[in-house]
């Protein structure tokens, strides 16, 4: 390996090892009550190394954040010829709940209660679903060649990246009620083939190509 792809990894694992640290702070004390101090501490590094890699602090607890600030816009961008958005995104939801991919919101009952117990967190993960929609009805424009100015790309963002988020709490709630992964991922399943089914009358041949 080069010295640039040995500094790539070290700068890598280095990122890694601060987002571990964190979280383990995170689960343990709560996420308002840890510091950043602390994570320096815990991950033997400066204060000012873990800035550098997290500009925030909401930033080590999503550290998977534009994964998911990007996932609809991709499924879009990524969409087999003559496949309307929906479908695609239908279809990309239900793989993620069968891998119960913690994109989708699987992210364990200690890690998700952490969530919704942390005001900070809480406003952040709404603004997170902001950008996902906010990402989408570009994609959404260029997929149709929508003239500027027409609402319509961020309409259909709106009522699709909505479902998303109905979906994502659902997750979030049956999780938080103890139900396991594995009957979560059923149950969701369901729910969303039946979510899905009620836009295709307004959106199912959107997004066309």
């Amino acid at each position: 390996m080069s010295t640039t792809g040995l500094r790539e990894a070290k700068k890598r694992e280095t990122r890694q090892l601060i987002s571990d640290r964190a979280t383990q702070l995170f689960l343990a004390k709560g996420f308002e009550q840890t510091t950043i101090s602390e994570i320096a501490d815990a991950a033997r590094v400066a204060k000012k190394t873990v800035t550098n890699y997290f500009p925030r602090k909401e930033d080590l607890a999503f550290d998977h954040q534009d994964d998911f600030v990007t996932s609809l816009a991709r499924t879009v961008t990524a969409r087999a010829p003559g496949e309307p958005a929906l479908t695609a995104l239908r279809r990309a939801f239900l793989d993620a709940v069968d891998r119960q991919d913690p994109v989708a919101g699987f992210a364990g009952p200690e890690f998700t209660r952490m969530i919704v117990n942390s005001p900070t967190l809480s406003v952040c993960l709404r603004g997170l679903h902001d950008q996902r929609e906010d990402a989408l009805a570009a994609a959404l424009v260029e997929a149709t060649g929508a003239a500027p100015g027409d609402i319509t790309p961020r309409a259909a963002a709106a009522v699709l990246g909505g479902a998303h988020r109905v979906l994502f709490a659902r997750i979030q709630e049956l999780t938080l009620a103890g139900r396991g992964n594995a009957e979560i991922a059923a149950v969701v399943r369901a729910e969303a083939e039946r979510t899905f089914a009620l836009l295709e009358p307004a959106l199912g041949t959107y997004a066309r190509t």
